[in-house]
């Protein structure tokens, strides 16, 4: 059987940044990079510190064989002096880790605009760390839609049900800003924006021409009529009857009560686990009342608690509007186990894959 690598030219060339090197980003980075079949299926090459890589698998408490040697990677090496070196420590905030990660994605988005990446990877950063070094930034994805020139663009978790396979695709209306300036945030122009960007990705990325995406409301029972709060009424559901002229082919589903958006993915997530006949027809495209291809979150945590809840282990962070593929797992720099060997590599295997599956 012929190897994969004999096609080298024809894989695509991916870049995987380090992130915060305080956080479980090496360790993750060297665990998952055991894995043969992602060399098989791109070209990824770790942007980052080598020497930072070298520290962490000649000291994180397992066994050799379960980290990749830093020695057969592909690194783009971003070199810092060991005395500066030897002030960044595992599970703690510091300018030096905040600088260090910044210069990784800016360096990362560099060689991607210059035609060398098809896509970024990135790990896990510490806003924290990035502040106390001077970068004021909500987290990567501004810094990335800022240095691409590109103003509208969105957060998309993906996840695919180990039990189902069926794939659930979550896009945020508003991201890291305070739930208090939430409403004023929400626009008919914003929504408009990110309902675009949405059906433009599912078409392009995965020849969904005719989706289903669901649409949340953002007061408690969408706002019972007036009673919870006026956003819907005064403008929501207008607005979302003026987009089902706009997109004749998609199903727009809405209002949906934020307390019963997800009792329909709950089950497709887990499907036989739950023991439902129901719930297995539905998977099975035996039920008239399909599963939506997307769902359209108004607010961060409506959005990411049940995201998290679910497919803390499998979800991808994929930032849609970019020039190129950017995908990261979905969670944050676990300084709590920073260097300690336990941190679960699962969900940057899923966005790397997801990756792959993009450049394809």
């Amino acid at each position: 059987m012929q190897s994969a690598n004999l096609f080298s030219d024809k894989r695509p060339k991916l870049a995987l940044t380090l992130g915060d090197p305080a956080g479980i980003g090496p360790e993750i980075i060297l665990k998952v990079l055991t894995d043969p079949m992602i060399s098989q299926s791109c070209e990824l090459t770790v942007v980052g510190t080598k020497s930072i890589l070298l520290q962490n698998y000649q000291q994180l408490p397992i066994k050799k064989e379960k980290l990749a040697n830093p020695e057969t990677l592909s690194i783009l090496d971003i070199p810092i002096k060991p005395t500066i070196q030897s002030q960044i420590i595992p599970g703690y905030i510091n300018a030096i880790s905040g600088k260090t990660s910044f210069d990784y994605l800016n360096t990362a988005i560099t060689e991607t605009l210059r035609g060398n990446f098809q896509g970024i990877i990135t790990a896990p950063i510490s806003k924290s760390s990035w502040k106390v070094a001077g970068f004021d930034y909500p987290g990567q994805t501004e810094v990335l839609a800022e240095r691409s020139r590109v103003d509208q663009f969105g957060m998309l978790f993906v996840a695919k049900s180990p039990y189902t396979g069926w794939t659930m695709r979550t896009l945020l209306a508003t991201t890291h800003i305070p739930l208090n300036k939430v409403s004023q945030t929400l626009t008919p122009k914003l929504m408009s924006i990110k309902l675009n960007l949405l059906i433009n990705y599912l078409e392009n990325n995965f020849s969904i021409k005719n989706p289903k995406i669901i649409i949340g409301g953002l007061n408690p029972h969408s706002g019972e009529n007036g009673q919870l709060g006026t956003e819907e009424k005064d403008w929501l559901l207008p607005w979302l009857k003026k987009e089902r002229i706009n997109y004749p082919n998609v199903e727009l589903v809405g209002l949906v009560p934020p307390d019963t958006m997800w009792i329909q993915p709950v089950k497709a997530w887990f499907g036989n686990l739950l023991n439902s006949e129901k719930t297995n027809n539905l998977i099975n495209n035996q039920n008239t009342d399909r599963l939506a291809d997307a769902y359209l979150s108004l607010y961060h945590d409506q959005g990411l608690i049940p995201m998290k809840l679910m497919a803390f282990e499998q979800a991808v962070n994929n930032t849609i509007g970019l020039p190129f593929i950017r995908t990261s797992p979905d969670h944050g720099t676990a300084f709590d186990i920073a260097g300690k060997g336990i941190a679960t590599a699962t969900s940057l295997k899923e966005a790397i894959s997801l990756a792959i599956a993009l450049a394809k």
